[in-house]
């Protein structure tokens, strides 16, 4: 590593074949090869890689990979390295949320809530998080939130479908629906396998 922090590279790669392969991987990511990602950017990391784009990239394709422990480790130095990287704090929190770590969670969503109140998708996992946690006050407050951001947001209705079924709220749930039906008709297929 040099003084800047930033991971050595061999005497024989360029700045450019570095953001090349980093690109490689992003493209890999894109087009759901998961795999391939983890490994250029295994080789672009190393373990002690200080780099938080490369990092955050591996992490999102560990967890699209389901390697979620791993994943986490990678979102724990970006967020440490870099802590303007919102989407990474997202991520930890729902990777907690997995490992059954609820409390850590809504610390780290929090967290970045404090930063940016209108991230939606953040909101979102804090409303799992609460629903994992049987607060469901808490949990359809923060989905409220998310819903009073972007109406027509899809993941926003999918979350409170879900919180609807998960109180038995049949009505909300079928409101739910109608609302996908319009903005997703795959996504309301799926909850429509849900209804009564």
């Amino acid at each position: 590593m040099n003084d800047k922090g930033i991971c050595a590279q061999p005497a024989t790669e360029t700045l450019s074949d570095r953001e090349s392969s980093y690109r490689k991987a992003l493209d890999c990511i894109e087009n759901r090869e998961y795999s391939s990602a983890v490994s250029l950017l295994d080789e672009l990391a190393g373990a002690a890689c200080r780099e938080p784009k490369v990092r955050y990239a591996r992490a999102v394709a560990l967890l699209s990979n389901g390697e979620y422990r791993r994943a986490g480790t990678d979102l724990v130095f970006t967020v440490a390295l870099d802590s303007s990287q919102l989407h990474a704090y997202r991520h930890l929190g729902f990777v907690l949320l997995t490992m059954g770590k609820e409390k850590a969670a809504i610390k780290v969503l929090k967290e970045v809530l404090r930063r940016d109140p209108a991230f939606v998708e953040a909101w979102c996992v804090l409303g799992d998080v609460y629903m994992d946690l049987g607060e469901h006050d808490n949990a359809l407050e923060a989905l409220d939130k998310a819903y009073a951001l972007q109406p027509d947001n899809v993941e926003v209705h999918c979350k409170l479908a879900m919180y609807y079924m998960s109180r038995g709220n049949m009505r909300g749930l079928r409101a739910e629906y109608e609302v996908l039906r319009e903005l997703e008709p795959d996504v309301a297929a799926q909850i429509a396998e849900l209804l009564p």
